[in-house]
């Protein structure tokens, strides 16, 4: 069964990084992965001659490196942000094979340019309401022996936030991220995935720099039955934060999906 979009938390979701206006700034950790992400992508056998897709393309981290590497002949750069697109657009330029538009990765219609021999998206898809069903609908966007390629956020992630939470009897507001074994479960039929972990400690300084950092890159949205906490509860989190010194931790799934090539 297909799931039914979450209308306003994708809304919300779209929002809030459309107004991230320091995202740059404050997306250490994304640049990073998808720094990572690029590199594991080009020492991947791709099928010759197909275009390429990137989803959730932020401000360009990801696209600039697979423009540079010219790792197909067409690639489609898109973001559920139409500011994030533009913002895109600026870091890279326009050039021959380089399309830019809006598109909900998880629920928007296939694109003209496809099947892809490529899809790729870094710290997209722990956003997705039901990430399995999207790898199934994106798969089959692939060309046989087409390649998904995409980072998520894992299990731990954030887990000194959390535990500050915890220690003082409170829920947290972070998603629940799957864990390795978890993703490595859900390929669709026709398809393999390699799962692999990586963790970056990122120190903050402060609970409000952590706030500020993860509001800023447009992370802030939290999970769906998340009460806000009370203005006294929240200062004592952020003293149990900055008592087990105010780090936080990415736990980051770095993904490869392969359909199946034809017989």
């Amino acid at each position: 069964m297909t799931a039914v979009p979450d209308l306003a938390r994708r809304a919300r979701i779209g929002a809030a990084f459309a107004a991230a206006q320091d995202y740059d700034r404050n997306a250490r950790v994304q640049h990073k992965v998808a720094l990572g992400l690029a590199q594991t992508i080009a020492g991947l056998a791709l099928p010759a001659g197909a275009a390429a897709l990137e989803l959730g393309c932020g401000t360009g981290f990801l696209t600039a490196e697979l423009v540079h590497r010219r790792l197909a002949p067409r690639l489609v750069v898109t973001d559920l942000a139409p500011v994030m697109v533009e913002r895109c657009r600026a870091r890279v330029g326009e050039a021959p094979g380089l399309a830019f538009r809006a598109l909900d990765g998880e629920h928007g219609e296939r694109p003209s340019e496809a099947p892809f021999g490529l899809i790729a998206a870094s710290l997209t898809f722990q956003w997705f309401d039901d990430l399995p069903g999207a790898l199934a609908r994106l798969a089959g966007w692939l060309v046989p022996g087409g390649v998904l390629a995409f980072t998520t956020l894992a299990a731990g992630t954030f887990i000194e936030w959390r535990a500050a939470h915890e220690g003082l009897g409170l829920a947290p507001g972070t998603p629940a991220f799957p864990t390795v074994d978890e993703l490595a479960a859900i390929a669709p039929a026709g398809t393999d995935i390699a799962v692999s972990l990586g963790s970056l400690v990122e120190p903050q300084g402060s609970a409000s720099a952590f706030l500020h950092g993860v509001k800023a890159i447009g992370a802030g949205t939290a999970s769906p039955d998340h009460q806000p906490l009370p203005p006294g509860a929240l200062r004592r989190v952020m003293a149990a934060f900055e008592a087990a010194g105010a780090v936080a931790t990415y736990q980051v799934a770095t993904c490869v999906l392969r359909k199946e090539a034809a017989a």
